[in-house]
């Protein structure tokens, strides 16, 4: 069982990411270019790294990686979308790809913090 600060720093990191795609859903942005530029989401994933080590052989090793994919393969489909973009043929799938993505994010947003609550970790193969 890994020490209560280090669920609760997980909480926080889940708060960041969450703050940052909620951002995306009320404001004018895409939800996840919202997640990916916001400081929240930037500060969230760089306290995934700094800690990631503390977690090993714990359930929460599962959520640091969760979290951790959720933000480089997001970055991923945002890359996709630019470049589909770039053509006026491939604009709606631009856009598309954000809107897919963006409700993507928020799903493994609220999957991975309603397991953290149970405590219980993320599929292995996520």
């Amino acid at each position: 069982m890994p020490p209560q600060g280090l669920v609760g720093y997980t909480h926080v990191i889940y708060g960041l990411h969450a703050f940052s795609a909620v951002t995306g859903l009320l404001g004018t942005t895409f939800i996840v270019t919202a997640f990916l530029s916001g400081w929240p989401s930037i500060i969230a994933v760089v306290m995934n790294y700094i800690k990631r080590g503390e977690t090993q052989g714990t359930f929460l090793e599962s959520h640091f990686r969760w979290q951790i994919r959720t933000f480089w393969f997001a970055l991923l489909w945002v890359a996709i979308a630019v470049l589909a973009g770039l053509t006026l043929v491939g604009l709606p799938l631009a856009i598309l790809i954000a809107v897919a993505s963006g409700v993507w994010v928020l799903y493994r947003i609220v999957r991975g913090w309603l397991r953290l609550v149970s405590e219980k970790g993320m599929p292995s193969a996520a």
